[in-house]
């Protein structure tokens, strides 16, 4: 893991600390499974809205809640690694919940992101967040990126097979 990976008992003392000294944070949450441009663009767009990115990472049996026996392709430690070495990312938390309301609930950000796919009132947290006087951002995505797509290219020209 990273200096950026923070628990779930650490999460909410580290982000009073930063509220407490003025720091917006901002908070998006995925599978972020096999990292692509798309990913990128998101979390910079997101990281744009304040001064903390935090981001709420599906655990593996999360992801096999949302995505299906087969996903994620790698695993949460390593996808955690992996954001963390991102300039834009200031902290990741594993959840293992099929949602991140638990995690939004314990550190109120300022600043909630979501992808522009997701309807307004679908977007999990929202209630929390502007209720504490936050607000919702939904980002572009980029078209035609998605991990969806990366792997059934890779399929599609291997075939399964090694090159």
């Amino acid at each position: 893991m990273s200096e950026k990976t923070i628990g779930k008992r650490e999460l909410k003392a580290w982000a009073q600390a930063l509220k407490g000294a003025g720091k917006t944070i901002v908070f998006t949450n995925g599978c972020f499974d096999l990292l692509h441009i798309g990913h990128v663009r998101y979390l910079k767009a997101a990281k744009a809205q304040g001064d903390i990115l935090v981001v709420g990472l599906n655990s593996d049996s999360s992801v096999r809640m949302i995505k299906g026996p087969n996903r994620p392709v790698v695993p949460e430690n390593e996808r955690a690694e992996v954001l963390a070495a991102l300039a834009c990312v200031d902290m990741v938390t594993i959840f293992e919940e099929s949602d991140p309301l638990m995690t939004i609930r314990t550190i109120v950000p300022d600043v909630l992101v979501k992808g522009a796919d997701w309807a307004e009132d679908a977007i999990v947290g929202r209630a929390v967040v502007e209720a504490a006087g936050g607000r919702v951002v939904r980002v572009p995505l980029t078209a035609g990126a998605s991990t969806t797509r990366v792997i059934e290219t890779i399929l599609a020209n291997y075939g399964g097979k090694e090159t």
